[in-house]
């Protein structure tokens, strides 16, 4: 499949055996796609599950009416909890994967995948501890739209896209997408952050004026 020995990059599949990893790299392919491609979308049912070996993948639901929630971020060293979810149930996907960067994935076939969950315990436990803290994060992600103040969490969120800048490149669209709510929420809680000098605004563009203020809101309960 390739000279590099993928199974070093994941803590679950660097735990087995050499034999185990030896087949693993035998059955197992690399796929590359590039910044922006859909991974995986509604109406799918996934037949392999993936590792991702580099980049950063996307995964997120939309409504009807056009709104959309960011779920979760697969980084590198991770498994998607979604893709084992639907593939153990033989079940469509419900949301979108959209590669942010250009991304390396190594799949594993379901057969192979089901022979090492039933023959190897350190591989299962790593597919499941991943599932477990997945599951926590998107709990956390229903408890935050359900009760969390808005603009405690979009001066969260600036902060953490900002984190050492002085400024960032994001759309009030974009920012409604990571917090579940509307574009014209966002709109009008970043005019308050305005009006308040803890930011100021440009096309695509915002800058930080007051962080210090910004930090106590994001703290604030």
């Amino acid at each position: 499949m390739t000279d590099i020995d993928w199974t070093e990059r994941f803590k679950g599949t660097a735990a087995l055996p050499r034999s185990v990893r030896d087949r693993l790299n035998a059955v197992a392919r690399i796929i590359r796609m590039k910044k922006g491609d859909q991974v995986f979308g509604p109406m799918n049912i996934p037949d392999s599950l993936f590792f991702l070996s580099d980049g950063r993948i996307r995964v997120s639901q939309g409504s009807e009416g056009g709104r959309e929630i960011v779920l979760y971020r697969i980084e590198a060293g991770e498994s998607c909890v979604l893709t084992t979810a639907c593939m153990l149930a033989e079940e469509a996907y419900n949301a979108e994967g959209t590669a942010e960067t250009d991304v390396t994935m190594v799949v594993l076939p379901k057969p192979a995948f089901n022979r090492l969950a039933a023959e190897e315990d350190s591989f299962r436990n790593f597919v499941f501890a991943a599932y477990s803290r997945r599951l926590i994060d998107l709990l956390r992600v229903v408890d935050d739209v359900a009760f969390g103040r808005i603009d405690v969490r979009l001066a969260e969120r600036l902060l953490t896209l900002g984190h050492e800048l002085k400024e960032v490149r994001a759309t009030h669209q974009g920012l409604a997408s990571e917090l579940g709510t509307a574009r014209e929420v966002i709109s009008r809680v970043l005019q308050d952050f305005q009006k308040r000098e803890l930011i100021e605004q440009s096309r695509g563009l915002i800058t930080f004026k007051n962080k210090p203020e910004l930090r106590a809101i994001a703290e604030s309960t």
